[in-house]
């Protein structure tokens, strides 16, 4: 086990940092390309379907706090557990972390059969858009346990410094999924005459959910069959161990509130936005696509860092986890200064990739050109900031989020639209001026230190 375990604990820590955030940012990155593929094949169902698969999109995310919560407290547990050499507590812990998010699904599953209908009607009361967010919702519900438990089986791969088969199988299920979507949502396969099933909404969930188990059961087989790393029984997903899955909802509770909270807060912020009209919301709408698309390789280098950081801070090198986050750190602002510095130069030509209309484009530029370089800060901070999913000390991304967003940028998105009117530029730059604040906050907690003697 000593042998295994020193993988990412020695030699090079830059080239361990990439061995392991490569993968995982290809993996994201090509899930990234399915969501933006995904939504233009609904866009040929009928605008009805595209805003069925929004709002239920929109009341999705609360379930998706839960898996957010376990989630970021599997990392800290499985990594500082295999970090420091104690294979029966990784095993043990990995079954948990598989068996207990699928049981909070179930009850998740549950609630959500019962009440997404009511949820819904707050959002519309349009019989094309309802059916639609209906025939999507259903199945994606029903199929919560698996979704669940296809991401813990990514992560409990990615703790134990295996990055390469999480990404292989992410790419497995995105082709799938790109593959099967126009199969199932039209009458034929589009550009041929090959006959689809014509399921419309239904059949792009349907293609999700299916994609979804085939990456759940290879993952599944694979920790199942072990590796030289883990190998996790079926006796052990039976069973509930109370004292690792109260950490498995405490560590990461922060870490889900932090989610809630700043999905809340951009909830407020399009609100904001829609008083300078249809234009200014299209251009945010496509700002929060292009946002997510370029933070991806940014997500894939946080979760590696956070992986290596746990295994490092079980093994007590506290100085290599210090190393391994402002490398992070550093590598993170570079990727999202140089995806910046083409923003600003070509903003009409990105903003053209997702829309045609003159007048978003023109609103779009300047979104781009003031609210993009605030992502070099973001990821700066992220990257010092997985020493907190690696430690299990959550508390500061749920501090910065709570001031920086609630404490700053709402009161003065209020002060910008309702008091002193002013135009949608100052609404952008409310954005530069709530990432710096959240990096500030970020060094700070950084600095003190708690999380170099957090362990879990």
């Amino acid at each position: 086990m000593a042998q295994t375990s020193d993988e990412l604990l020695t030699g090079d820590l830059r080239k361990n940092l990439l061995k392991v955030s490569v993968p995982t940012m290809f993996g994201f990155v090509l899930q990234a390309v399915y969501d933006i593929v995904d939504m233009i094949w609904i866009g040929r169902i009928s605008s009805s379907a595209v805003a069925g698969v929004t709002i239920f999109s929109t009341v999705f995310w609360i379930v998706s706090v839960l898996n957010e919560i376990i989630g970021s407290s599997s990392i800290s547990l499985i990594s500082q557990s295999y970090g420091s050499g104690d294979n029966e507590r990784t095993v043990k812990v990995v079954e948990q972390t598989l068996t207990f998010k699928a049981l909070v699904a179930i009850i998740a599953a549950i609630i959500m059969i019962f009440t997404l209908k009511p949820l819904l009607g707050f959002f519309t009361n349009e019989p094309e858009v309802l059916k639609s967010a209906l025939d999507y919702g259903y199945i994606r519900i029903f199929f919560l346990p698996i979704m669940f438990s296809s991401y813990s089986v990514n992560t409990c791969l990615r703790c134990l410094g295996d990055a390469k088969r999480p990404m292989y199988i992410m790419i497995i299920a995105a082709i799938i999924n790109i593959f099967l979507d126009p199969l199932f949502m039209f009458s034929h396969f589009p550009g041929t005459n090959i006959p689809g099933l014509n399921l419309g909404a239904f059949g792009a969930a349907l293609a999700t959910v299916i994609s979804t188990t085939i990456a759940f059961s290879i993952g599944f087989i694979i920790l199942i069959r072990g590796t030289d790393k883990v190998k996790i029984t079926l006796k052990g997903l039976f069973t509930l161990d109370w004292k690792i899955d109260k950490k498995l909802l405490t560590i990461g509770l922060p870490s889900g509130i932090e989610v809630l909270s700043r999905n809340l807060a951009s909830v407020f912020t399009l609100k904001f936005v829609s008083l300078y009209g249809t234009n200014a919301v299209a251009a945010m709408g496509i700002g929060g696509r292009l946002f997510n698309f370029a933070f991806m390789p940014i997500f894939g280098i946080v979760m590696g860092s956070s992986a290596i950081i746990g295994q490092c801070l079980g093994a007590e090198n506290i100085e290599r986890a210090r190393d391994t986050a402002r490398f992070a750190a550093l590598l993170n602002f570079i990727i999202m200064s140089i995806i910046s510095i083409v923003a600003i130069l070509f903003p009409q030509q990105v903003m053209k990739i997702f829309i045609d209309d003159p007048n978003v484009i023109e609103v779009g530029k300047s979104m781009i050109q003031i609210m993009i370089p605030a992502l070099a800060l973001g990821g700066a901070a992220m990257g010092l900031g997985s020493v907190f999913p690696g430690s299990g000390h959550n508390i500061p991304f749920l501090l910065s989020s709570l001031i920086s967003r609630w404490g700053v940028q709402i009161p003065l998105l209020f002060l910008v639209t309702r008091v002193l009117n002013l135009s949608v530029l100052y609404v952008w730059g409310s954005f530069i001026i709530a990432d710096t604040i959240e990096m500030i906050i970020v060094y700070i907690a950084y600095k003190k230190g708690t999380w170099e003697t957090k362990r879990v």
